[in-house]
């Protein structure tokens, strides 16, 4: 990709002079002010109002309306309010009277100002507008809020009606007297009576005379807050003489200022209720869509299977996660992606067949494969290989021939004394290292590798701690100018003392990326460094005033949207001159434009930048030689494997890098023969 390079040195262009300015108004606006634009959305649409702000001083005659709608326009933008009118103002103010198509400036003056003025009622103007509009928005949604509790309490009363009508279960509305309001079908089916028959019963009336009291007993409960529902077993008087025996549940309905409203009570006999429990049940253990057991029953069962599994074959347990599923959700919608697992699980099945086997559907699109090992159970490798070869066939769904990969973690043999707790968490663990690597990946877990990484886990979350309690310092190695010998510099490194642990830069920084640290991090340590090189320039240490700090940038801190405004805030509050700053991004990062976007912006404001890990990458050297960097960091690692006689090329290298015009640094020479 093309990258931006130095800024010349020759008398800047009419153009350029507007590109700068527009720049310094976007940035210092979104400083202030919250727009649904991002930084470059933002950049173009204010050199779009500055190039109407300069064509409006420029234009005879000067016509007042034309030049309101510009500050209209900014109103448009979105929420654009006091702050964005200062800051549009001062700096309008302050640099069109800069650009050299405005000089000599008396020429200009009385316009510019009409300009500015004119820009002002515009702005002012369009906040009125917006003002307007959000009120008769609100008075809008209000009378929709009406309009819609109205619709909601007709449907409500339809769907009461319609579930009264078609529920299997019989339904009662009791007033607080006792006396049946209202009953449905199914109860006047289980009673012999019809619905106008039982309207004005007395609901104790129906219900046999040995247990009528508790029932009592326990409404009165109802009312007075003692109990929110009332469940129990009861015998009801059929109009036959007969007795049914029923499941009785009544709760109380409040209305207006919490106040008792009406009892309902639900009736059920013995033969429904027991098959509604039996289906819930199902439901509970069971993913609605596949049909498989879901994580609850799986992991119940995996109880059981551990328990019973072969002492020298055991069992086999395979996390599955399908790649790409959520492509398919976002292109062809939800009810294709649902269709798409019932697919998947019919596959599944299709592949353990012959195995005793449990497949289970967990969140979203992972699927779940318990396997009791046998003598002809295949291995894991052909079992994972059959799984993406039955996946990889397309189905058609909605006329789109779709396939799915899977990637899979794979737990073998587990220790019989493990809970099941432990193997689903190992499986979960293959599983991530599997999709860190590439698309339809299986990944095997290992003991040892696990605990490795469930320490390096630790020691990530724990970082945070480790800051507030001061446990992790920045430390500071010279830089030397092997010419002189003299120290030019110093580069601040983290540090953390773990006790008997001492945890290095390049490992904090590992870290702190891995748990999304590394920004606050960042942040702290380019504070911290800053403060210190401005207590050494007053005389608080052996260095001079004019030794420069170099702090390196991981990948994610050099894309970071923030850095400039996070080191612009730091030399702001320390009081550093921007050129003793040097910040290093390393080379790999710069195909990406935000991080050329950060580096050319710090470049521009005086901070200086470096290129680090620089070597012999195919694109090293054109990097060095576009973008505006003034010193470039041979990578660490080579100057070790020169050390080793590796290396030759190094020596090399830095003629190489010294043509770009940047200075050369080289990371970790230790001794007088590397140097």
């Amino acid at each position: 990709m093309p990258y931006p390079t130095r800024r010349p040195e020759a008398t800047q262009s009419p153009d350029r002079g507007r590109e700068l300015l527009a720049r310094k108004w976007s940035y210092l606006l979104s400083g202030v002010v919250v727009v649904p634009l991002d930084r470059s959305q933002l950049d173009r649409e204010m050199r779009v109002r500055l190039d109407e702000v300069c064509d409006a001083v420029h234009a005879e005659p000067f016509t007042q309306r034309a030049v309101e709608r510009i500050g209209e326009r900014l109103v448009a933008l979105g929420y654009v309010g006091e702050d964005g009118l200062r800051v549009t103002l001062d700096v309008l103010g302050k640099g069109l009277f800069g650009l050299p198509e405005f000089q000599p400036v008396e020429r200009h003056a009385q316009r510019i100002a009409a300009v500015l003025g004119a820009v002002s009622c515009g702005f002012l103007v369009g906040v009125k507008r917006s003002v307007f509009e959000q009120q008769e928005s609100m008075q809008l949604s209000l009378l929709k809020a009406v309009r819609d509790a109205q619709w909601n309490l007709k449907e409500s009363e339809a769907r009461f009606e319609e579930v009264a009508t078609s529920s299997t279960s019989g339904i009662l509305v009791v007033d607080l007297s006792g006396r049946l309001v209202r009953a449905n079908t199914a109860i006047g089916q289980i009673l012999g009576y019809t619905t106008e028959e039982l309207t004005g019963f007395a609901l104790l009336d129906l219900v046999h005379p040995d247990s009528a009291k508790v029932l009592d007993e326990a409404l009165r409960a109802l009312v007075a807050g003692a109990q929110e529902r009332v469940r129990q077993p009861q015998r009801l008087l059929r109009k036959d003489g007969d007795v049914a025996r029923i499941s009785l549940t009544v709760s109380l309905v409040r209305g207006a200022e919490d106040q008792p409203g009406h009892f309902v009570a639900v009736v059920e006999d013995g033969t429904e209720l027991m098959l509604l429990q039996s289906e819930l049940n199902r439901q509970a253990l069971h993913d609605v869509s596949t049909g498989l057991p879901n994580r609850q029953f799986f992991t119940t069962h995996l109880e059981g299977a551990l328990r019973r599994a072969d002492p020298v074959r055991g069992v086999t347990l395979f996390h599955l996660d399908l790649d790409a599923f959520g492509m398919v959700c976002n292109s062809l919608g939800r009810r294709t992606g649902e269709r798409l697992l019932v697919h998947v699980a019919q596959r599944l099945k299709a592949v353990v067949a012959r195995e005793k086997a449990m497949i289970a559907r967990f969140d979203g699109d992972e699927f779940a494969i318990l396997i009791e090992n046998t003598a002809t159970t295949p291995d894991v490798a052909t079992t994972v290989a059959e799984i993406n070869r039955e996946l990889s066939e397309p189905v058609y769904l909605d006329d789109h021939g779709l396939a799915v990969s899977a990637s899979v973690g794979v737990v073998r043999r587990p220790p019989p004394d493990w809970e099941p707790a432990n193997v689903m968490r190992a499986a979960e663990q293959a599983l991530r290292r599997a999709k860190s690597r590439r698309r339809g990946q299986w990944e095997l877990f290992h003991p040892g590798q696990d605990a490795v990484e469930r320490r390096v886990d630790a020691m990530a979350v724990a970082m945070p701690g480790a800051l507030e309690d001061g446990d992790i310092d920045v430390r500071y190695e010279p830089v030397v100018d092997l010419g002189g010998r003299g120290v030019v510099g110093v580069t601040a490194r983290l540090h953390w003392d773990r006790g008997d642990d001492e945890v290095d830069h390049d490992t904090c920084t590992d870290l702190a990326e891995r748990s999304g640290l590394i920004l606050s991090l960042g942040e702290w340590q380019l504070a911290t460094a800053c403060g210190q090189l401005g207590w050494w320039a007053q005389g608080g240490g052996p260095l001079g005033a004019d030794v420069s700090l170099h702090v390196a940038l991981t990948r994610h801190q050099s894309r970071d949207g923030d850095l400039v405004r996070r080191v612009r805030r730091v030399l702001d509050d320390t009081g550093l001159p921007a050129s003793r700053l040097t910040v290093g991004m390393p080379v790999e990062v710069f195909p990406e434009p935000d991080a050329v976007d950060n580096l050319t912006v710090l470049a521009e404001l005086g901070v200086g930048t470096s290129l680090d890990d620089f070597g012999l990458g195919p694109d090293d050297l054109a990097v060095a030689s576009e973008l505006p960097v003034r010193w470039v960091r041979v990578a660490r690692r080579l100057v070790a494997r020169q050390a080793r006689g590796e290396a030759e090329f190094l020596a090399g290298l830095v003629p190489l890098a010294l043509r770009t015009g940047a200075r050369v640094l080289v990371d970790g020479v230790e001794t007088a023969a590397q140097a």
